[in-house]
Parts: structure tokens; C-alpha cells; sequence
């Protein structure tokens, strides 16, 4: 059997590229997240998985540094953020591609203003440079030159997601995060959603991080997963992150919770819901 190079890469990283610490999220009264902690290696594809409500997204913005945490500590390549400055975290972000549930493109930009607006914000290139790197990228998510002059709303949604992600990957990230990635879209966008994000993690060397409820995309992309379980269906004395292991143990798991997620099943949701009506 051959080694898989990309596994090794993986087991040869020496450090965590994100690390959350016992991080609790509280929204005034409601607490959101309560001492998650998990690490996202270096070179892996890390999928969160999760029902509604249960701090997918928030996890992700606190990754991100969008958002601080109420307690708890985030390390981005081993240093923690509260030891940061905040121009200090708007640099290292830069290292960082995000590519958002609803695409979050400009409405008012061109497809090519989009792709190139982080060029033009951050760097110094001639125009020249910025139109083939736009191009290579748009080329790289199988899109041609003809989608430049277009606006986002003459797109069709996966065409939207994937100007998206070109925006995200034209910076050259070491870590990409994808929100609900394939979120409104047929079976078969979907997978060339899923296979775009295979191929930037194993062509670009990059770290991965997916936040979806999506079992096809947890089965096409991931190297490790983490689900999170809503915080206010547990009991004080409960661990959040209710899962963590490689999509084999996921789809092997007999904890009730886990299984039933998985497979989609309503378990003993309806009575819970009853109860709490």
C-alpha cells in the first residue's frame, strides 16, 4: 500500500496552524459556545460539523478573529491572539482566505473588480499583474476571461461561489475557510464545489477549515472532523464538542448523537421540542 503524501504531510506538521483553548461565546444571556476546544493541524482539511444553532459559524468567526471570545484563548501558529496587536492581527489575516455562505460578492463590482479588489487593497502590483493573476485564478476554478466584465447578479450561484473563491485564493492563503460551502446549490455543483476544495488543499499546500451539515462534502474532503452539539440540548457537565476523529470513526460512531446526525435521523429531536414548547 502507498503512503498517502498529503496524510504524511499532515503527521510531519509540528504545530496546530489554529488553536482554540476552553473558548466560551456569550451573547448577552445565551451562551453559544462553552470550552471548545480542538486544534486544526497544519496541511489537513478540519470539517465542523454541527445542527443549527450549535456555534458552527461563530467558531469559525472567532478562527478568523472576526469576533473575540468571552473566555478561553485562540492561538493562530502558536502564539496566542490576546498577545497580538490589532494592526498585528490584520496582517497576519492576510494569510487567511474566507469564502462565505452567500458568496459576499460586491454587487457593484464587475466579476474581475471582485477577484482583484484584495490585490488592489493590499498590494503594489501593476494593473498587468493584477489582470493575469485574476485570470489564473478565475482559469484555476474553471471559469474563463468572458465572466470578467460580468456582474454578479448575471451569474448563476455556483458561478457566484466560484468568483468567490478565486477572490479568496488570488492573496495566495496558507489557510482557507469555507462557510456552508455548497449551501443552495444542486448535486452536481456541489461536488465540483467539493472537488475545487480538494484540489486547493492538495495542489496549494493549503490548510483547510469547512463548516457544513453537508454528509457528501464531510465524505469528499475531510482529513478530520469536530461536531459541535447546540449548547442549550446538553447539560451543564456536558462536553459541546460531542465528536473528534477521521470521517472512518465519524461514520463508524455508535454515540447516539453522532450517529443520528449523521444519518440524518430525528432521534428523539421531536420530544425534545416537545418539551420545551
Amino acid at each position: 500500500m502507498h503512503p498517502n503524501p498529503k496524510s504524511q504531510r499532515i503527521a510531519d506538521a509540528a504545530e496546530d496552524v489554529i488553536r482554540l483553548h476552553r473558548v466560551t461565546r456569550c451573547f448577552g444571556t445565551q451562551t453559544v459556545l462553552k470550552d471548545v476546544s480542538f486544534g486544526i493541524q497544519r496541511g489537513s482539511t478540519h470539517v465542523i460539523i454541527g445542527e443549527s444553532g450549535c456555534g458552527k459559524s461563530v467558531t469559525l468567526k472567532l478562527m478568523m478573529a472576526l469576533m473575540e471570545p468571552t473566555s478561553g484563548q485562540i492561538d493562530w501558529f502558536g502564539q496566542s491572539l490576546q498577545s497580538r496587536s490589532s494592526d498585528q492581527i490584520a496582517r497576519e489575516r492576510l494569510r487567511f482566505g474566507f469564502l462565505f455562505q452567500n458568496a459576499a460578492l460586491f454587487d457593484s463590482l464587475t466579476v474581475f473588480e471582485n477577484v482583484a479588489f484584495g490585490l488592489r487593497q493590499n498590494t503594489d502590483l501593476r494593473l498587468k499583474e493584477i489582470q493575469h493573476r485574476v485570470v489564473a485564478r478565475l482559469h484555476e476554478v474553471g471559469l474563463p476571461p468572458a465572466v470578467c466584465p460580468k456582474m454578479p447578479s448575471e451569474l448563476s450561484g455556483g458561478m457566484r461561489k466560484r468568483v468567490a473563491l478565486a477572490r479568496a485564493l488570488v492573496l495566495e492563503p496558507q489557510v482557507m475557510f469555507y462557510d456552508e460551502p455548497t449551501t443552495g446549490l444542486d448535486p452536481i455543483m456541489s461536488d465540483v464545489i467539493n472537488e475545487l476544495v480538494l484540489r486547493v488543499s492538495h495542489q496549494r499546500d493549503v490548510t483547510s477549515v469547512v463548516v457544513t451539515h453537508d454528509m457528501n462534502t464531510v465524505r469528499r474532503v475531510a482529513d478530520r472532523v469536530t461536531m459541535l452539539y447546540p449548547r442549550a440540548l446538553l447539560s451543564p457537565d456536558e462536553p459541546q464538542v460531542q465528536f473528534e476523529g477521521n470521517v472512518h470513526e465519524l461514520f463508524s460512531a455508535t454515540d447516539e448523537r453522532v450517529s443520528s446526525f449523521v444519518r440524518g435521523e430525528a432521534g428523539s429531536r421531536i420530544e425534545q421540542m416537545l418539551a420545551a414548547a
